[in-house]
């Protein structure tokens, strides 16, 4: 990851005395204090590589840092991912997403493009297989996979619980059998394919579309590669809540993800779609962590303690 920053920035990283494993986000704000989240918390890092609290000691991040990391990130070609740009984000290899703030260019009430980039949130993408392995239970009903939604504030961890379930789904666990699921992995976030072939382990029954506008890519999976699971990270619009009602009428289970904190907001967003399973992340004890699954009629199926 430390190759994607500048060079006068590797320098800190390439002393860092803690695993890399532990850390969330990189923040680089242009004349400001880098700072890195880590086990749900903020740390500034000075130039010896330790984390520390005090913002004096904090290494600086000028606007060429900024700059040249963005020549790293884009492989010295801006114009290339340019229509990723315009959406905010970039996704790596690996699966990691770094987030882009800047200038932006405005035509017909659309984002043209941003340029001056002042700010990058590299987000690290993590596979902590087995996270999934104490709710899986919970995503079954009747020997059947249950369409289920995971709720998660921002950098909550969704994304590394869905890919957990995904490869369980897959490969069987417990009991429950292996079933064929399409990952339609519009990011590459979640398989972090590259070349084609999935980086991350998502299972022996998976199938991945990456790079692929989800609503297009779930029509075309289902018709071609006869799916039980549709799984995909972050369920947008009305262009995706109609993808899904095809998967669910073409016989599906889908399981996918929303940001949110409350069974509000999950109303808000869904419509009047009902996922069998409502399966809640909290964000601020730890990446990941459960706080409680729903059923669609909102009865508690599991409270963490």
């Amino acid at each position: 990851m430390e190759n994607i920053l500048s060079i006068r920035l590797r320098r800190s990283f390439s002393k860092l005395r803690e695993s890399w494993d532990e850390i969330q986000e990189i923040r680089l704000r242009s004349r400001q204090p880098l700072i890195v989240c880590r086990g749900g918390k903020e740390w500034f890092l000075d130039e010896t590589g330790t984390f520390c609290r005090d913002e004096t000691r904090a290494v600086r991040v000028l606007a060429e840092d900024i700059q040249e990391s963005m020549a790293y990130i884009c492989q010295y070609s801006l114009y290339a991912y340019e229509d990723e740009i315009r959406r905010g984000f970039i996704t790596v290899r690996g699966g990691h997403r770094i987030g882009v703030a800047g200038q932006a260019a405005v035509e017909q009430g659309k984002i043209k493009s941003i340029s001056c980039v002042s700010s990058l949130n590299i987000r690290i993408s993590h596979q902590i297989k087995g996270c999934g392995m104490p709710f899986f239970s919970y995503l079954w009903q009747e020997e059947n996979p249950c369409h289920t939604l995971i709720v998660s504030p921002p950098g909550g961890g969704k994304t590394t619980l869905l890919r957990d379930f995904i490869r369980l789904f897959s490969n069987g666990f417990s009991g429950y059998p292996g079933v064929s699921v399409a990952l339609i992995d519009e990011r590459s976030e979640v398989g972090a394919c590259h070349m084609g072939i999935p980086q991350n382990d998502v299972g022996i029954r998976t199938d991945v579309m990456a790079n692929c506008p989800k609503a297009a890519a779930i029509e075309m999976m289902v018709r071609a590669m006869g799916p039980r699971v549709v799984a995909f990270d972050e369920l947008g619009g009305k262009e995706d809540l109609d993808a899904v009602n095809y998967a669910v009428h073409s016989g599906c289970r889908v399981l996918t993800t929303i940001h949110g904190s409350r069974p509000e907001d999950v109303k808000q967003r869904c419509g009047k779609f009902l996922f069998d399973r409502y399966v809640f992340l909290d964000g601020w004890q730890r990446a990941g962590h459960v706080c409680q699954i729903l059923d669609r009629a909102g009865r508690i199926l599991y409270k963490a303690v």
